[in-house]
């Protein structure tokens, strides 16, 4: 993956954030909140392959319990801000 940048694009985003380094810390808080959520739904849904003994889309004819879905929920954490988690349910 190269990435390309020229030096007025670099002179343009320090000035930015020497005029307001505020936004960089908004930028920076917003994108741990989405990994953490995305951290937090991942484990959540390796929890319930746990608890289910297959992985997604794998078939069992012994148990009647199977995945049903997601729905958003969210939570706040210190220092953090508010997370949205996608939680899994069963049925």
């Amino acid at each position: 993956m190269n990435i390309e940048i020229s030096i007025p694009e670099v002179i343009e985003l320090v000035n930015e954030i020497y005029l307001a380094p505020e936004k960089l810390f908004e930028m920076m808080r917003l994108d741990i909140r989405k990994a953490a959520g995305e951290y937090l739904s991942a484990w959540l849904d390796q929890e319930l392959t746990i608890h289910l003994g297959r992985k997604r889309y794998e078939r069992c004819k012994i148990t009647v319990n199977h995945r049903n879905g997601s729905y958003a929920r969210k939570f706040t954490m210190k220092s953090i801000g508010e997370v949205e988690v996608k939680m899994p349910r069963d049925r």
